[in-house]
């Protein structure tokens, strides 16, 4: 009896024992199924991942789309696609060709020192003054301060060319011109701070509208396109009158000598 009973036993405990592992054979499989899916999604995520950030990287840029787009030229332009600035209504043949760029620091300086000067030659009837504005520095320096700022100085152009003048000798005063490092023209914020401090564009809402909107933005990659293959400039400011180049004045004396040797009179 009690051997009998002990065969049984160990024929039931054998039993168990191959069911308990079968029982673990098929969780063990079924774990292998969950790690390997989990891969799979984990590697498909990463590829998802990845082809999200290749296509991100193949997108172009702001301004790359801008060079593209139409252009919105402003008033008181003309040429193809608006990129002859001229400004002034001088009787004479004599005009004063700046080609600037927003962040040159030596174009601020040039500003600060004879600006006024230069712009009550133009205004006395003495010359025209004849603008092309360049953006290379935004490559030398990285960013996009100087596009964004010639995009504002579009806007500004637009509502009159007082308005311009006195925008861009704000935008180059030694109170809001920024170090060259510091591209605070790349920001819409910063560039409606400095138009608050002109009469004409003070809490201007077309204006602001046009600067956060970027309006002139395909007008300012045309215009920076021109400066690029301008004749015989190489830096900022270079200024020609009447198609000559001369060296910079770093005085106002030194500016009506050039004008004196241009046979610019009063």
């Amino acid at each position: 009896m009690s051997k009998r009973n002990s065969k049984a036993e160990k024929t039931a405990a054998r039993e168990r024992l191959r069911q308990e592992r079968e029982r673990q054979a098929k969780r063990a499989k079924i774990k292998r199924q969950v790690i390997v899916a989990c891969s799979v999604v984990g590697v498909l995520a990463i590829a998802g991942g990845i082809s999200y950030a290749v296509v991100q990287g193949n997108q172009p840029s702001q301004w790359e789309e801008a060079a593209d787009a139409k252009v919105v030229a402003p008033a008181h332009t003309s040429g193809k696609n608006g990129t002859t600035v001229l400004i002034g209504e001088s009787k004479s043949d004599n005009t004063v060709h700046l080609y600037e760029d927003p962040r040159c620091p030596a174009c601020a300086s040039f500003e600060q020192t004879v600006g006024d000067t230069v712009n009550k030659g133009m205004e006395d009837g003495d010359y025209k003054l004849s603008f092309t504005i360049g953006t290379f520095l935004d490559k030398s320096l990285s960013g996009e301060g100087s596009k964004n700022a010639l995009s504002a100085l579009g806007a500004a152009l637009n509502v009159s060319t007082d308005a311009f003048l006195d925008y861009k000798t704000a935008l180059y005063s030694a109170k809001y011109h920024p170090e060259e490092s510091k591209d605070e023209f790349a920001k819409d914020s910063y560039l409606i701070k400095v138009a608050d401090t002109v009469d004409a564009l003070k809490n201007n809402k077309k204006f602001q509208d046009a600067v956060e909107k970027g309006t002139y933005d395909a007008w300012a990659m045309k215009m920076s396109k021109t400066f690029d293959t301008a004749k015989d400039v190489e830096a900022t400011p270079t200024i020609k009158i009447n198609d000559k180049k001369i060296e910079n004045p770093s005085s106002v004396a030194a500016w009506e000598a050039a004008l004196k040797d241009a046979g610019v009179t009063k």
